[in-house]
């Protein structure tokens, strides 16, 4: 019986040791993964953002400029200023732009 019983017992460091062995190389390989894996993430959604900025629609054109107001209309032209800055505000006009539109309109 002596013998069974050193016999089971050195099974059972043997696996025990095979199963803190596997265990152990499991991990180190699941961390070298998840290095590669979040790199993989990371490059993939660089080029999706580079992707989406590329396809992106061109920006609007910018509305036509008011035509100067007739004689008399200063209320119009405080509308049409008034419609140019909004048009600023909203991004469709640039400050170059917008200041050469008003220029023309106040001369």
């Amino acid at each position: 019986m002596p013998g069974l019983l050193r016999g089971v017992a050195r099974t059972a460091v043997i696996a025990g040791t095979a199963s803190a062995v596997s265990g152990r190389v499991q991990r180190r390989q699941a961390e070298k993964y998840a290095d590669r894996d979040a790199g993989i993430a990371a490059q993939r959604t660089q080029s999706y953002q580079e992707q989406m900025q590329a396809a992106a629609p061109p920006p609007a054109a910018p509305a036509p400029a008011p035509t100067a107001p007739a004689a008399g209309g200063t209320t119009d032209l405080v509308a049409q200023l008034r419609s140019l800055a909004d048009l600023r505000d909203q991004g469709i006009l640039t400050e170059e732009e917008f200041a050469a539109q008003k220029a023309k309109l106040l001369a």
